[in-house]
C-alpha cells in the first residue's frame, strides 16, 4: 500500500494510527519509509554505496550521521494490519518532480494500491491529478482519505466561500472529490475516507484495506500460479525447429534490442541533463542539485531495467517459438529463465553482473557489486523475475557534501560537474547493457542448443 500525497500535518500521525509508532521515523522527504510486519520494533536505513542496512539516525541523538541520505528507510511493527501488506509512505508530492512521480507510479504498480492522502484545506495541483492519473492509466487500486487540520474538523462555516451547517467531513469529501473526478474521470468511483488520526479514527479505512488486500492477495496467486506439472512437463522441438536458424535471429534480436535501449538511454539522459539545469538555476540551486539528480538517476535505473527485462523477454518468446513451434506460455518461459540465470555462473564474464554505478564528487564513477549493493538503491524493493541481472545508478555520499558546502554555490561549476558527470554514466551504462545482453546471449542459447540436440527442452 503507497501512501502518497500533498504535504500535510498529519500524515505521519496517519501512518502512526493505520500501524503504530515507527521509532526513530525519518524526516519528511528523506526517502521512502517501507513498513512491514516484525515481532519486534525497528528501524533500518540503506544507503546506496553500502551492502548492508545500517541503523537509521537523524543525528539528533548524538549519534553519527551517514554522508547521503537513504532511499529507504525500513521498519518493523508488531500490528497486525501488516500481516496482509507493507505500508510504504512517500515524500510529498511537491518534492517530487517529474522522477519522483515516475517512482511512486512504479512502486504502486508493483504494489498494487495507492492510498492518496489530502488535507482538508488541499488544493490540488497539476503534479497531484498527473500522478493520480498515471495510478488509473497503470490500473492500480486508488483510495483517498481526507485529513483534519491539527485542530480537528472545522465546521465548513469556518473556511471562506463554506455555507454554515453540514457535515465537515462530508463537505471536504464533496469538495476534494469533484475537483478529482472532473481531472480524473477514470476515480470517480474509487472510495473516499474522512479520518482523524489524532482520535484514532481510521477503522473503515482499516477495514477497507483489509478487504482490498485480501482480493490482492488472491488475484496474484492466481496470476502467478504456474501451470499443473509445468516442471515436468515435456516441451518438444518443432520439426521445424532444427535449421530454423534461431541463433542468428537470437543474434540479431539482442544486438538490435540493446542499441535501442542504449538511445533510449541517452536521450533520457539528456532530459535529465535539462531537468537539473533549470533545477540549478531557477530552483534549489547547487545546494539542491544531490537530491534532485539522485532521484532522476532512480527512475533511470527502473528505466534500464524494466527497458532491458521487456527486450529480453521479446527476444527469448521470439527464439523459443521458433525452436518449439509456439510462443511459451508463462511456466515455459519461467523454466528458461531460471536455466538462463544458471547459465551465468558457469560464465567467468557474468558473476559479477549485480552492479551499482556510484557517481562520485569528481563527476566520475566508481562500481560497487553485490546483490546487497543494488539491493540498497531501491526506493520500493521488489522480487526479482526478469532474465537480466539488477543494475542501478546512485550519487554517492561525496557529492552531497561537495554541493551543501556554502563555498561550493556557483552555478557554472554545478553545471559542468553535472554534464561531466552524466556523461560517464552514459558510457558506463551503456557498456553495462551490452555485457548484460551478451550474458544473456550466450546463456539463452545454450539452453535452447541443449533443447535442440536433445529434441526437448531439459530446463
Amino acid at each position: 500500500m503507497i501512501l502518497a500525497g500533498p504535504a500535510g500535518d498529519l500524515r505521519e500521525a496517519l501512518v502512526t494510527a493505520l500501524v503504530g509508532e515507527v521509532p526513530a521515523a525519518p524526516a519528511p522527504g528523506v526517502g521512502f519509509l517501507v513498513v512491514s510486519h516484525g515481532s519486534d520494533a525497528g528501524t533500518a536505513a540503506h544507503i546506496p554505496g553500502y551492502r548492508q542496512p545500517h541503523a537509521y539516525t537523524d543525528g539528533s541523538g548524538g549519534g553519527p550521521v551517514p554522508a547521503r541520505p537513504p532511499r529507504r528507510v525500513t521498519a518493523t511493527l508488531p500490528d497486525p494490519l501488516l500481516r496482509h501488506f507493507q505500508v510504504v509512505d512517500t515524500p510529498d508530492t511537491d518534492r517530487l518532480g517529474v522522477a519522483g512521480k515516475r517512482i511512486v507510479l512504479d512502486a504502486a504498480r508493483r504494489g498494487g494500491a495507492l492510498l492518496f492522502v489530502l488535507p482538508v484545506a488541499a488544493r490540488l495541483v497539476r503534479s497531484d491529478l498527473d500522478l493520480l492519473a498515471g495510478a488509473a492509466d497503470a490500473g492500480c487500486t486508488v483510495f483517498f482519505a481526507v485529513l483534519p487540520e491539527t485542530s480537528g474538523w472545522a465546521p465548513p462555516s469556518h473556511r471562506a466561500g463554506a455555507s454554515s451547517g453540514g457535515d465537515p467531513v462530508a463537505a471536504a469529501e464533496r469538495r476534494l472529490r469533484a475537483a478529482v473526478e472532473a481531472q480524473v474521470p477514470a476515480l470517480a468511483e474509487c472510495p473516499w475516507f474522512g479520518v482523524d488520526p489524532l482520535t484514532g479514527d481510521v477503522a473503515y479505512l482499516r477495514r477497507a484495506l483489509i478487504e482490498w488486500a485480501g482480493r490482492e492477495g488472491l488475484a496474484r496467486v492466481g496470476r502467478n500460479l504456474p501451470p499443473i506439472s509445468v516442471a515436468s512437463r515435456a516441451v518438444p522441438v518443432a520439426p521445424e525447429g532444427y535449421e530454423s536458424g534461431w541463433s542468428d535471429q537470437l543474434d540479431r534480436s539482442l544486438r538490435t534490442g540493446a542499441h535501442r535501449l542504449r538511445q533510449r538511454l541517452a536521450i533520457e539522459l539528456a532530459n535529465i541533463h535539462l531537468r537539473c539545469v533549470q533545477e540549478v538555476i531557477f530552483g534549489v540551486g547547487p545546494a539542491g542539485l544531490p537530491e534532485v539528480l539522485d532521484r532522476e538517476l532512480e527512475a533511470l535505473s527502473l528505466a534500464a531495467v524494466r527497458g532491458g527485462d521487456e527486450t529480453v523477454a521479446a527476444a527469448l518468446d521470439e527464439a523459443a517459438g521458433t525452436v518449439f513451434g509456439e510462443a511459451p506460455d508463462e511456466g515455459v518461459r519461467r523454466r528458461i529463465v531460471a536455466a538462463v540465470r544458471r547459465g551465468f555462473a558457469d560464465d567467468r564474464a557474468a558473476r559479477d553482473l549485480d552492479r551499482v554505478l556510484l557517481v562520485t564528487s569528481t563527476g566520475g564513477v566508481a562500481v560497487v557489486t553485490g546483490a546487497g549493493a543494488v539491493a540498497a538503491l531501491a526506493a520500493f524493493p521488489g522480487t526479482e523475475s526478469g532474465p537480466l541481472p539488477s543494475i542501478g545508478v546512485a550519487l554517492s555520499g561525496g557529492c552531497y557534501q561537495l554541493w551543501r558546502n556554502p563555498g561550493n554555490a556557483d552555478p557554472g561549476r554545478a553545471r559542468s560537474w553535472l554534464q561531466r558527470a552524466l556523461r560517464e554514466i552514459e558510457v558506463e551504462l551503456g557498456r553495462e547493457v551490452a555485457r548484460r545482453f551478451e550474458a544473456v546471449r550466450l546463456s539463452l542459447t545454450a539452453v535452447l542448443a541443449d533443447a535442440v540436440d536433445h529434441g526437448i527442452l531439459l530446463a
